[in-house]
């Protein structure tokens, strides 16, 4: 509920009622999708130094390292490709663990 009384006119006052409602209703729907949003992302970490969560060594040698599970493979062109299963699992029983 809104009401103006800033102008001598009814109907100007009406169209000061409108334009706050519409502003609040704006605000109320942005505050909703912003809610949503944040569900849907979840709890994100920073990016910062320290926070990954695998290392890659190309050279001299080959290792592929999950940092949070200790899982760590050496073929390092599978893992490129997209062959990550190895990491899942590790982490899936990681967390059924704890």
């Amino acid at each position: 509920m809104v009401s103006s009384q800033v102008e001598r006119s009814h109907f100007q006052n009406l169209e000061n009622c409108k334009n706050m409602l519409r502003a609040r209703l704006a605000e109320i729907k942005e505050r909703e999708h912003l809610e949503k949003i944040s569900d849907i992302k979840g709890v994100q970490m920073k990016i910062e130094w320290g926070s990954q969560i695998r290392s890659y060594v190309f050279m001299p040698y080959q290792l592929v390292k999950d940092l949070r599970t200790e899982y760590e493979t050496g073929n390092i062109q599978n893992v490129m490709d997209g062959d990550l299963d190895g990491f899942i699992n590790a982490f899936l029983s990681m967390r059924a663990q704890s």
